[in-house]
């Protein structure tokens, strides 16, 4: 690859802020997610990072068949894309509930499933999908530590299960643990707090077994806690921010040797003081729910955010002379996934050049269902 991968030859071309996407990168980083994970048959990759059919097809090239999602439009995203089986991992409710049965006759080639962790979310599913064909596969939505959704390892989870499975128009799809809360920089310390998080999962799965109720699917992790579950064996693993990266898992994961794939272009547009440059890069073109740094500039590692709002960001540093009005900054954002979903499109890098724009269809709330 160039020494200066990011630089587009004809970024006289791209109008800025922009987002650009380099499958070249991207294609590798799928390389390296399957190599971690053992096989393609252990991957269901959470889309929600790209939010882009293109992205799902060059996962789909290299075997990947299943995927995680977390809107009703991202779901029918990926069954538009030609994806064999597709997880909603958001319990659906309210409307919801029917869109979901729209999306499962609209696409009769894929396999769909969902999360949930309540009973009454759960008869409410039955009621819908007993009139229907085929039944609907529910995973019980564990929760291993975020205290974000989901039932705790025990009684009551074994009670849901059963409920489940007991339920017409509803098939037990196994169990759904999500430890987002696990990011610890030192391996180590990360490694024994996941195991700590996961255990309970992992008895609660024997107790269902033992009393007789099909556990035939765990879904565990995110990015963070990756490496650890693809380590185990019997569990499907969902990384997400892997397909891109960005500068905030890169700065505590060291362990991970994934590359950015995805950046921000922006230009300079005022020079406001001495050591200070003005960006076309505010926070609808940025994640700005965490503090700076936001981005990472490749080319100006001193950087230092001191004035951030909707179309400006404003940053100082001691080369700001070597910079003209017009000059063009490459960024890594701090959040990738939040970033990607506020552009409408991004522009392709190959072999140095801008040469296509793909949509990020999967950014909207509702496609056509």
């Amino acid at each position: 690859m160039r020494e200066k991968w990011h630089e587009v030859l004809n970024a006289s071309e791209v109008p800025s802020p922009c987002l650009l996407i380099y499958p070249d990168r991207v294609r590798e980083n799928i390389h390296r997610m399957i190599h971690i994970a053992g096989g393609v048959e252990r991957l269901r990759p959470h889309m929600k990072t790209h939010k882009i059919a293109e992205v799902i097809r060059m996962q789909m090239e290299q075997g990947i068949t299943k995927f995680k999602c977390a809107t009703i439009a991202e779901a029918e995203l990926t069954a538009a894309a030609g994806a064999d089986d597709v997880l909603l991992a958001y319990q659906p409710v309210g409307p919801n509930v029917h869109r979901l049965i729209r999306l499962v006759k609209s696409f009769p080639q894929t396999k769909f499933s969902v999360i949930a962790d309540d009973a009454e979310a759960i008869r409410a599913l039955s009621a819908a999908f007993s009139k229907e064909s085929p039944a609907i596969e529910v995973l019980l939505d564990i929760d291993c530590g975020q205290h974000r959704t989901g039932v705790s390892p025990g009684p009551k989870a074994v009670e849901l299960c059963r409920l489940i499975a007991s339920l017409a128009g509803l098939k037990a799809g196994g169990l759904h643990a999500y430890d987002g809360h696990i990011h610890d920089s030192d391996v180590t310390v990360r490694t024994k707090n996941c195991e700590a998080a996961f255990a309970p999962v992992a008895v609660l799965r024997q107790e269902l077994l033992q009393a007789g109720l099909p556990v035939p699917q765990v879904v565990a992790g995110g990015t963070p806690t990756f490496p650890m579950h693809a380590r185990r064996g019997d569990v499907e693993c969902s990384p997400g921010t892997c397909i891109f990266w960005d500068a905030g898992y890169a700065s505590k994961f060291g362990d991970m040797d994934f590359l950015p794939a995805a950046l921000v272009l922006s230009r300079v547009i005022s020079k406001p003081g001495a050591n200070r440059l003005c960006l076309d890069l505010g926070h609808k073109s940025i994640a700005s729910e965490m503090p700076h740094p936001r981005v990472q500039f490749l080319s100006l590692p001193d950087a230092k955010a001191v004035a951030h709002s909707e179309e400006h960001l404003v940053v100082e540093t001691v080369q700001a002379e070597a910079f003209k009005v017009g000059d063009c900054l490459y960024g890594i954002p701090w959040h990738i996934c939040p970033t990607v979903a506020l552009h409408s499109e991004a522009v392709v890098v190959e072999n140095g050049k801008a040469t296509q724009k793909w949509k990020i269809v999967g950014r909207e709330r509702r496609l056509t269902i």
